[in-house]
């Protein structure tokens, strides 16, 4: 089992644009860009790192394929979510959807290269809903207007305590998802949604990461380079925490990548992932 501590760090993106994906992530969510080199940018929201975006002008954009669906932003609040909102309508920001999955609120939109976002605000956990033991997520409306009337928090952009919440991505086949972030890296399965998507977390929490087959049941990957993930990190609390998922990535024959203290590995449908301790 994963350590109940892991969570995810960073998401690091291909976009096509650096200068438009900052405005647009200034602007339109709340982003303090951190730091910038010629093609790379480190946004934020004034503490670690939440988002990596590397310049690619030639970048092809794909469907059908593995990869990205989107990356979540947790906000710590509901009013924090309501600001988000606001801003969202304030910038005449496309969104794609929205729902109230029981455990949380979450509103849906996508950057300018079409990168999928969720942000949303988690329920205490005494309010997720179980059934016979199980975590129920559905997908109910959320009642704007209910929404809107919470207590604006904050002010300017994303509140310090915001994080990445979770990542959910296209896979090719749930069973060989599954084996890879259940069986190898050691996450708990919470939910499975059918067929076609499952859910995985550590310490219990509704997911950290959420995979799906909607782009196709054996879908390929992308093709190198393309828009969208680069990897995302998964942090853990203690080097030894790292080396013991190393061992059973090892021991399944999955290749390693050393990187700078950390090791990055791909699942079966080659999305990558990259996993650091703390600190």
């Amino acid at each position: 089992m994963i350590d109940p501590a892991t969570h995810i760090g960073a998401v690091h993106l291909t976009i096509g644009d650096l200068n438009r994906s900052i405005r647009f992530y200034e602007a339109h969510l709340g982003f303090t860009l951190h730091r910038r080199g010629d093609r790379t940018a480190w946004l934020g929201a004034g503490g670690p790192d939440l988002l990596v975006l590397t310049e690619c002008e030639k970048a092809p954009r794909v469907r059908g394929t593995t990869g990205l669906y989107h990356f979540a932003i947790l906000v710590p609040s509901r009013g924090h979510l309501a600001r988000a909102l606001r801003r969202l309508v304030e910038t005449g920001t496309v969104m794609q959807g929205a729902a109230d999955h029981g455990v949380s609120e979450a509103l849906y939109l996508a950057d300018a290269d079409g990168n999928g976002i969720e942000v949303y605000r988690d329920r205490p956990r005494a309010e997720w809903p179980f059934v016979g033991g199980r975590l129920q997520m559905g997908a109910d409306p959320i009642d704007f207007d209910d929404l809107l009337s919470a207590p604006d928090e904050g002010s300017g952009g994303l509140a310090r305590g915001t994080v990445i919440g979770h990542v959910h991505l296209h896979v090719s086949r749930l069973d060989e998802a599954h084996r890879f972030y259940v069986d190898v890296l050691g996450f708990e399965l919470m939910q499975r949604y059918g067929p076609s998507a499952l859910f995985v977390s550590a310490g219990g929490y509704h997911h950290h990461v959420g995979v799906n087959t909607w782009a196709g049941v054996g879908a390929p990957p992308p093709p190198p380079g393309a828009i969208g993930l680069r990897h995302f990190d998964v942090v853990l609390p203690t080097e030894a925490a790292v080396a013991d998922v190393r061992a059973r990535a090892q021991a399944a024959g999955i290749p390693i990548q050393d990187t700078s203290g950390a090791f990055l590995v791909h699942d079966p449908a080659k999305n990558a992932i990259r996993l650091v301790a703390a600190g």
